[in-house]
């Protein structure tokens, strides 16, 4: 299942409908732009809370993904320990995943 996380996601990425890291997930969360937020099994205790809290108040699905060192590399990019997704399908997508 992880795996099909992380090839969504590389999907959503290449389409430019996803932002990758803490600080631009929760600048999108702020500004409502986001459908889901996909978070790293090891993510941090303080990034749990702060993109946690923040999406929960704003009413969008959190997602629990793979470890942050495998999240990252399936995206091409260094330990990523949240990822938001902007388009309605690749989250309903990913949501389905979890369930």
């Amino acid at each position: 299942m992880t795996e099909r996380i992380v090839r969504l996601l590389g999907l959503g990425l290449r389409a430019g409908r996803v932002v990758v890291g803490v600080a631009g997930v929760r600048a999108k969360l702020q500004r409502d732009g986001l459908r889901c937020v996909v978070l790293a099994a090891d993510a941090s205790a303080r990034t749990r809370d702060k993109v946690e809290r923040l999406a929960r108040a704003r009413g969008v699905p959190i997602v629990r993904g793979p470890g942050a060192g495998r999240l990252g590399a399936g995206l091409g990019r260094p330990p990523v320990q949240a990822v938001g997704v902007e388009d309605a399908g690749l989250a309903r997508g990913l949501a389905s995943l979890e369930a």
